[in-house]
């Protein structure tokens, strides 16, 4: 393989990698918070994607990203406030049984809202047929977009857990709720904030990477079977270990359609994460939580 091909399915593994990251960090995020693996996660980025679209049909795009982070971020509160708030202590298999239910009622609802066909944002910058040349490999700016705008809520958040108020509570809630709670913090708030910070993220990402996936209806399936795989794979639980999983994940994905057809390209998740299962539960980051889902 000549270093210019190498170059570019490295580029496209990083691509894709660090949205799969991003999604895996939205599930941990409410993981850490709440214990609950919320499958819905991928509608996040398609409720993103498509109300930017819709928006940028009335609006400058900044504004209708601006406007669909935001619209995201209601619905995941909406979603904790009457799905998941109401709950005392339910168990593993029924919340995931709950947010796979929300995941299909969000499709239906969004199948009615626009469409079956595909749709995009324009490119940020330049167009669909402008690229840059770098080492023989052709990538195009909004791949910049891509890794840059991903990589700055990964660092962001990574700051918000460490350096701000509502960051730490969210850890302490994370650790143990019933001390925190004793601390006089309000967990109830600290698991809405997960939702409302898992959506945002989602939402930000669906509309970055619209302009190269394009996004439908049913797009978030995927992506949440990707993520929740990236998540497994580095360790439920950690952040570090769900960007690093998603990364993995992409490269794994790019370098899978050189040696196999493309058709099987969403194979290799599914084989990744049944390998991670058995091989090792805890993943590459593993934590006790991870191990002790695993017993369920």
């Amino acid at each position: 393989m000549s270093s210019d091909i190498l170059l570019q399915f490295c580029v496209a593994g990083v691509t894709y990698g660090i949205i799969y990251g991003v999604v895996a960090i939205g599930f941990t995020i409410i993981y850490n918070t709440t214990g609950i693996i919320n499958f819905a996660q991928g509608e996040f980025l398609m409720i993103g994607g498509m109300t930017a679209v819709t928006l940028h049909q009335h609006a400058p795009l900044p504004v209708a990203i601006l406007g669909a982070v935001v619209i995201t971020m209601l619905v995941g509160a909406a979603i904790e406030v009457l799905f998941i708030r109401w709950l005392d202590r339910p168990s593993v298999l029924r919340m995931i049984i709950i947010t796979i239910g929300v995941s299909i009622v969000i499709r239906e609802i969004a199948l009615h809202l626009w469409d079956e066909k595909s749709h995009a944002l324009p490119h940020f910058t330049g167009n669909s047929v402008s690229a840059l040349t770098v080492a023989g490999a052709k990538i195009s700016p909004q791949v910049l977009w891509v890794i840059g705008v991903c990589g700055a809520m990964v660092l962001l958040l990574s700051l918000f857990f460490r350096a701000t108020p509502l960051g730490r509570q969210m850890r302490a809630c994370a650790s143990n709720r019933d001390a925190a709670r004793l601390c006089g913090i309000n967990a109830r708030n600290m698991v809405t904030l997960s939702f409302v910070l898992s959506a945002g993220m989602g939402a930000l990402a669906g509309c970055v990477v619209s302009p190269i996936t394009y996004v439908q209806y049913d797009s978030g399936a995927g992506l949440a079977i990707k993520g929740f795989t990236a998540a497994i794979l580095g360790g439920l639980g950690s952040t570090a270990g769900a960007a690093a999983g998603g990364l993995i994940l992409g490269l794994l994905e790019s370098f899978g359609v050189w040696l196999l057809p493309a058709a099987y390209k969403d194979a290799v998740a599914i084989a990744v994460m049944l390998g991670v299962l058995f091989l090792r539960p805890s993943g590459i980051f593993g934590s006790a939580e991870a191990a002790r889902l695993r017993e369920y």
